[in-house]
């Protein structure tokens, strides 16, 4: 299923991430689904949209990271210090930046401008649009 709505370059980046990525992003897409959105670029957004969860090196972040980037979060000053610092942290600050990462990605990937848009936007504070709906979809899991 994902091989057939992808472009050769999105799989790619779909592949590149830990299957517990891919699962998710699946379940994403699978929630935007059942809730009546069949527009394949927000569905090929859905798939792609932790993308840029992976490293500049192509290593993707070690669920271990996940937990530390969900507790440090809770208290905000601290998490945004240690975004900024990056060093033996880099992967926090890889998990803050991903949907930007992911955006460029998919950029670079050739995708249409209106999944970048989206991908690039759903972590904003007050998104609209497609990037809404994949933060809506994206909460659910």
């Amino acid at each position: 299923m994902v091989a057939a709505r992808l472009t050769p370059a999105e799989l790619r980046l779909f592949l590149a991430m830990p299957t517990y990525d891919q699962r998710h992003c699946l379940d994403v897409y699978q929630t935007l689904y059942a809730a009546g959105h069949h527009d394949p670029l927000l569905l090929r957004a859905a798939l792609i949209h932790d993308c840029g969860k992976v490293s500049d090196t192509g290593h993707p972040m070690h669920l271990g990271w996940y937990m530390a980037a969900t507790l440090l979060k809770r208290l905000p000053g601290l998490y945004l210090a240690l975004v900024r610092t990056g060093g033996p942290l880099t992967p926090i600050r890889t998990y803050a930046e991903h949907a930007w990462r992911g955006a460029r990605m998919a950029a670079a990937a050739g995708s249409p401008p209106v999944m970048v848009l989206t991908m690039r936007h759903y972590h904003d504070p007050a998104p609209d649009g497609y990037a809404a709906l994949l933060k809506w979809a994206d909460e659910q899991h």
